[in-house]
């Protein structure tokens, strides 16, 4: 096929619209339930009160806002794509946003600005504090104020949207790779999304896997869990063709959220039954490089030990056996002085380059 007939075929799949919208009606759009911003999302990102009085001041000083990116559902509700950050905000200045719970948040009060220094302290509207009230006039000036936003129409490849947000929320974004996927999880299927974080969360494998709290912050602790659960009965064909492990995690993550024959019940307890078995054999030193020279294990998480070990032994788990694996502290040392891992893991190998060796050596190494 050549380039511009792929080109005609691809841009077959999206069907898209765009006007401007006034902020009013943006508010409108959210009270009567007609626009999803997925208060899920909130966890993800991460605006602080600074950049949130920064939108605001854009407003008053009518500067344009980057436009809103919305999906059409076939229920007529707008899904966000790109934009959450911009209307929350608005949203919770004027005190209408709410959480997971449903609970109304608190409103933003702002801080000052470098043009506005007097925006310190205001509020959309507080009857019990006037003074720091924005006035009728000023409110107004807000709500009409218009942002531009771009459509997916409903008749558009039912995928679009993700491929959309997936794009406009990596590269220069603030997210991390398992945040953007996070986000597109809740939006395929919630229910995958709350099993997979539930897995992260379970005791054996944050106990084994010990990482730093700004690795869990940035969701590291949901991404291991997804490649446990992606890679672990993967074909070594498969394996040597994943290319890019970021985009492979993504994908693989919306086929599954999509598969309605997926069986999570078989995968969570080899999941369970694997951690539990590391955790209880060497605890928090198991994803830990082996010192052989001072006999103990030092440093801190190693994803290319991750990748041997877990899979390794989560590649021979049967369904209802937590079997048990003989000498398996002293395979776990082995591993740091073997050529065939130490030649394949570190920081300078790439995870394409990676992968596809480790996960096979781990399961012959632990293949009894």
């Amino acid at each position: 096929m050549s380039l511009q007939a792929e080109i005609d075929d691809a841009r077959k799949d999206i069907r898209t619209d765009s006007y401007s919208v006034s902020i009013g009606e943006w508010i409108s759009l959210y009270e009567r339930g007609e626009i999803d911003i997925h208060p899920e999302f909130q966890r993800f990102f991460r605006w602080t009160a600074t950049q949130k009085s920064r939108l605001i001041e854009s407003i008053f000083l009518g500067i344009p806002i980057p436009q809103i990116f919305v999906a059409q559902r076939p229920d007529g509700v707008w899904d966000v794509v790109d934009g959450l950050q911009r209307l929350s905000t608005i949203y919770q200045f004027v005190g209408i946003l709410r959480g997971e719970d449903n609970a109304l948040l608190e409103p933003l009060v702002l801080e000052k600005t470098k043009y506005l220094p007097s925006m310190l302290g205001y509020k959309w509207e507080d009857p019990h504090d006037a003074a720091h009230s924005l006035s009728t006039a000023q409110r107004l000036l807000i709500k009409r104020a218009k942002i531009d936003v771009s459509i997916i129409l409903r008749e558009s490849e039912h995928r679009a949207k993700y491929e959309l947000f997936q794009r406009l929320n990596t590269g220069g974004s603030l997210l991390s790779d398992q945040e953007v996927r996070n986000a597109i999880l809740v939006m395929i299927n919630p229910g995958f999304y709350q099993w997979l974080r539930a897995l992260s969360r379970e005791d054996s494998f944050v106990e084994s896997t010990a990482i730093s709290d700004r690795a869990v912050e940035e969701q590291y602790d949901m991404e291991l869990a997804l490649r446990f659960i992606v890679l672990r009965k993967m074909s070594e064909a498969d394996l040597r063709g994943l290319g890019d492990i970021g985009e492979f995690l993504t994908d693989m993550a919306a086929k599954l959220a999509e598969d309605k024959q997926f069986n999570k019940n078989e995968e969570e307890q080899a999941f369970k039954a694997t951690f539990t078995l590391i955790r209880d054999t060497l605890g928090a030193d198991a994803f830990r490089k082996y010192d052989a020279t001072r006999k103990r294990f030092v440093g801190g998480f190693s994803v290319s030990a991750f990748e041997a070990v877990s899979l390794g032994i989560g590649y021979h788990y049967r369904a209802g056996q937590r079997k048990a694996v003989p000498n398996l502290v002293e395979k776990i040392r082995k591993i740091w002085s073997d050529q065939a891992f130490t030649e394949n893991s570190g920081s300078g190998i790439r995870a394409a380059g990676r992968v596809p060796r480790i996960v096979p050596y781990g399961r012959r190494l632990f293949r009894s």
